[in-house]
């Protein structure tokens, strides 16, 4: 991408388009991991400090994340507690990254913000990231919208993103498993060090029951610090939840440990269990109609867990599977895992640069064991998800939240934002 790009644009406001484009357009800066520019940016919009009257939940972990953020936002704001969500990726449109009270920022705040943002960075070396301007148009809209917690998903690792450069109330660790080792280690232990980067001095952090490697990790760092290291209690087996499958029950015990913390005189008993019950978050095993089932399931332990959500709600039932993944998933692990609920197999190239090839996925399923499951190939999702309506049994859609995000789009008729993130 030419520099030009970003320094030559005029000065006049963007509108939202314009300032999706540009935002977008920064991908060809890439991915990179440090507070720099994120501490830089808070600093110049006058959120160095968090705002008085503002707290932060911080969330990090391999998977669960953003199960533990919905389950968390929606206690608050059934307590009448303001909240702010910010969270990655979206299914279908960016502004789903931000939430105040449950809604979507607003495409005039949007632009109006990133227009600001766009002039004060056009001569940065080096430039801001996707990411780091995300989080910063959202702490920007939470401070202006007066919120009184805000929930941070940190997007990939904890130590050195950017999400770690907003002082937080309390540190969640959801369990921690194998994804971005490209990045963040080759072992469980060395993800876990990167994730345990969210720990800080006075802040305690609650934990999922985390791998042993991992939580020896986590255990020390939080012990070097001196702070609490709090694992949820169980919840109550009575208790109903909006989300399905029984994984699900720990990120629910995660949010009500979390929100207790932060929240605890505003919140009952009562309230929990109703918000538990009422907690939305699409992508997650969610039923589309009576035949389609979508899940974001893009690593080996989202598999696991997707596998005895199935069994659980359709027992000795298979799926037919409309399954597409990028390039650096572990998919042979993913596919082994599903294997027990598969009945047939479609496979889509996702859209992303990065999207795995179809001959490449059918090699990973032959490699995890799958040589007898009949195999279908469709050059687009929406020809597959035809022919899956038209015919008998339940379908599943997984293996990379690009894949969710499209067919919820084709579903329900909106306009699918295609991301590179």
């Amino acid at each position: 991408m030419d520099r030009a790009f970003f320094v030559s644009l005029s000065a006049s406001a963007l509108n939202f388009q314009e300032s999706i484009d540009w935002l977008y357009g920064t991908q060809a800066f890439g991915i990179k991991l440090g507070l720099e520019n994120t501490r830089r940016l808070l600093a110049e919009a006058g959120l160095a400090e968090i705002p008085e009257g503002m707290e932060v939940i911080h969330v990090a972990g391999t998977n669960g994340k953003g199960s533990v953020c919905a389950f968390s936002e929606q206690i608050l704001r059934d307590a009448e507690i303001k909240t702010g969500l910010f969270t990655s990726p979206h299914l279908i449109t960016y502004r789903e990254r931000i939430r105040v009270k449950g809604e979507m920022i607003r495409e005039e705040t949007v632009a109006d913000i990133l227009s600001e943002i766009r002039e004060q960075v056009a001569d940065w070396e080096p430039h801001p990231t996707f990411f780091e301007l995300s989080l910063v148009l959202a702490m920007r809209h939470f401070s202006e919208q007066g919120c009184e917690v805000v929930i941070l998903e940190t997007g990939m690792g904890g130590r050195l993103d950017s999400t770690n450069a907003v002082q937080s109330k309390v540190s969640v660790i959801t369990p921690i498993g194998l994804d971005h080792q490209q990045w963040l280690g080759e072992t469980i232990r060395e993800i876990a060090g990167e994730k345990a980067g969210i720990l800080k001095p006075t802040v305690p952090v609650v934990v999922a029951d985390l791998h042993p490697d991992a939580r020896d990790v986590v255990g020390r760092k939080a012990l070097s610090l001196g702070i609490p290291y709090i694992e949820a209690h169980p919840l109550p087996g009575e208790w109903e939840l909006g989300l399905a499958g029984p994984h699900q029950r720990e990120n629910a015990a995660l949010a009500v440990e979390a929100t207790c913390r932060i929240a605890g005189e505003r919140l009952t008993q009562e309230g929990i269990q109703q918000s538990l019950a009422a907690t939305r978050w699409p992508g997650r095993f969610q039923e589309v109609g009576e035949k389609i089932i979508v899940d974001g399931a893009h690593n080996e332990a989202a598999a696991k867990a997707l596998c005895q959500t199935w069994q659980e709600k359709f027992p000795n039932e298979r799926a037919h599977l409309i399954f597409g993944a990028a390039e650096s998933k572990a998919v042979t692990e993913i596919f082994r895992e599903l294997l027990p609920i598969i009945g047939s197999v479609t496979l889509v190239p996702i859209k992303s640069e990065r999207r795995l090839s179809v001959e490449k996925m059918k090699a990973a399923l032959l490699a995890a064991g799958g040589e007898e499951i009949h195999v279908s190939e469709s050059e687009n999702l929406a020809s597959a998800l035809e022919m899956a309506q038209s015919g008998k049994g339940k379908t599943l859609v997984a293996g990379s939240l690009f894949l969710i995000g499209e067919t919820l789009s084709l579903l329900n008729g909106d306009a699918f934002e295609v991301s590179l993130q």
